[in-house]
This record gives C-alpha cells, structure tokens and sequence, in this order.
C-alpha cells in the first residue's frame, strides 16, 4: 500500500446520510476476485439517476468525498472502498462511519476523516457554491484545511502509523 501523508485537491458533496455499502456497491459486481476496476459500479444505480453528484462535470476529477453521517453502514463490504479508491477518492470526510467500513478504508489506503457536523456541513456548502474549491487532508498534521478555515481531526494511532 502507497502511503497517504496528504491528499490535496477538490472535494465533491455527497449530502446524504446512511450511506450503506450496497449503495456504495451494489451486489452484483461482487463476484468479481480482483481488488480493482471497481470505479465504474461506485454508486450505480444512483449514476442512473439524473444531476448525480458525481456525474456532474465540475466535481469530475474529485479526490475527496465529504459525505453524511454514519457512512459505509450496512454490510461489511471490503469493496466498497476499493470502488471509492478506483474512482479516484484518496480521502472521504464525514461525521461518521461505519466502523467496519472505517477500517477497511484504512485498510486499503483510503484516508477516512471524522469531523464535526457543522464542520463538514462548511465543507458540503462551501463546494456545492464553488467546486473549484481545494482542500488539503494532511495526515501527518490531522488537519482539513483549506483558504480561511482548518480543522483538526483525530484519528486512531495505529491507524495513522499504518497509513503513514
């Protein structure tokens, strides 16, 4: 695994909570034994839908997801942050996660950060108004920042020394 010290760039909101890992990776492309291509199917049936976050051109090319509360929830999927991964998010903020889903971002080299509710409500508001917005996700300082605004997170020890 490549190490994550910090992930820098735009963010895209997912403003909804409860994600579960059959949202994020819907059943019938888990049969597959590989640990990658996975980033078509993330979030399939709901790219079927029209104006979905993530089809839209100005968050293309997002390496951060700031989503909901308790994120990942549902089943313990290993291929839910694998398809996250393969799309191209190195790290996702929320208030909450699933803990399994937690680790098994960890696991994998996706960088998963608890913040504040209003903290991440900033986040969600200040990309939907401009996605143009960056935002830096340094692990080696537990900070999210970005112009005018820095936010300390923690993060478990072990955790952190695993993907540093």
């Amino acid at each position: 695994m490549e190490p994550v010290k910090r992930v820098a760039g735009r963010m895209a909101p997912l403003d909804l909570a409860d994600v579960d890992t059959d949202q994020i990776i819907p059943k019938q492309f888990l049969k597959r034994i590989e640990r990658t291509g996975y980033g078509p199917f993330l979030f399939y049936d709901w790219r079927a839908r029209d104006n979905f976050v993530l089809d839209r051109p100005e968050y293309a090319g997002a390496s951060v997801l700031v989503a909901g509360a308790n994120f990942g929830c549902g089943s313990s999927r290993e291929h839910a942050p694998w398809a996250l991964r393969d799309f191209g998010f190195k790290a996702i903020v929320a208030p909450t996660f699933a803990d399994i889903f937690r680790a098994n971002c960890y696991k994998t080299g996706l960088l998963a950060v608890t913040l504040p509710e209003s903290q991440v409500r900033h986040l969600i508001d200040l990309v939907s108004e401009d996605p143009t917005v960056e935002v830096i996700v340094d692990l080696q300082a537990q900070q999210v920042r970005g112009d005018g605004f820095s936010y300390r997170f923690e993060i478990d020890p072990f955790a952190r020394e695993c993907l540093l």
